[in-house]
């Protein structure tokens, strides 16, 4: 895990951030505390839930640590976008399917905490808005996508990818919303700028949501291989943390 870390750090050292992570001071102050006080219910449900989580297994903290790295590698990875703006996966979806979409926006919520401290992507005033589009938005959709699948066909790999992939895009979809009402365009309002947002972001992040689903399925292949014993954790009673 180590040397995951130090491979990004060299590769992305920290700049002006112009990633999906909406950038700090950028919202109005109206905007950016109505997105702190929808957020935060979400983050409080889900300490409660991790709490219990942690408390009736501890060997969870070990998939705990992992999908925060891997929330924490993939949404640090900026990637050049048009008109100068950047793109990134968000890496939410494997632990909305593997603990639930609630612990997602406590550990998504301290992941963007980290990356707007310490690589100035993000920002504080801007924490609730970016946290409520890949912390809650993004896990809730990635977990109603996996569930979905699972119900139709109990296609387990395609329902992780189906959970990545939605939940990266959601995240981008959400993040266009919070843009466009904020900043309406004068010629067609709120819809019109929310198409010119996310027809921005769509031209990279579709590509990314596919490869985050790849990824995605392969970290899962790798988990039930030598972690089988943890995610079996998450299957007992009332599934643990594969639940709301």
């Amino acid at each position: 895990m180590v040397g995951i870390f130090a491979v990004y750090f060299l590769l992305n050292e920290p700049g002006t951030a112009e990633a999906m992570h909406i950038m700090e001071g950028f919202l109005p102050v109206g905007w950016a505390v109505f997105w702190w006080l929808a957020f935060l219910p979400f983050f409080f449900l889900g300490v409660r839930k991790l709490t219990r989580m942690t408390r009736d297994n501890p060997e969870l903290k070990l998939l705990l640590g992992l999908s925060g790295a891997f929330t924490f590698v993939l949404s640090a990875l900026k990637m050049p976008s048009v008109t100068g703006s950047s793109s990134h996966p968000t890496g939410t979806g494997l632990g909305a399917v593997m603990l639930g979409p609630l612990p997602m926006s406590v550990t998504g919520s301290i992941v963007l905490l980290f990356q707007a401290l310490l690589l100035a992507h993000g920002g504080i005033t801007t924490l609730g808005a970016n946290a409520f589009s890949m912390a809650v938005a993004g896990p809730f959709a990635g977990y109603a996508a996996y569930k979905l699948v699972m119900k139709l066909g109990n296609r387990e790999k395609l329902a992780v990818f189906c959970a990545a992939a939605v939940a990266d895009l959601m995240t981008y979809v959400v993040t266009s919303i919070q843009l466009a009402v904020a900043f309406p365009s004068a010629d067609g309002g709120v819809l019109a700028s929310m198409v010119k947002f996310g027809g921005i972001f769509a031209v990279t992040q579709i590509p990314l949501a596919v490869s985050e689903g790849l990824l995605t399925v392969l970290l899962w292949n790798w988990l039930k291989a030598y972690s089988s014993q943890e995610l079996s954790l998450l299957k007992r009673g009332a599934r643990g943390g594969n639940t709301l």
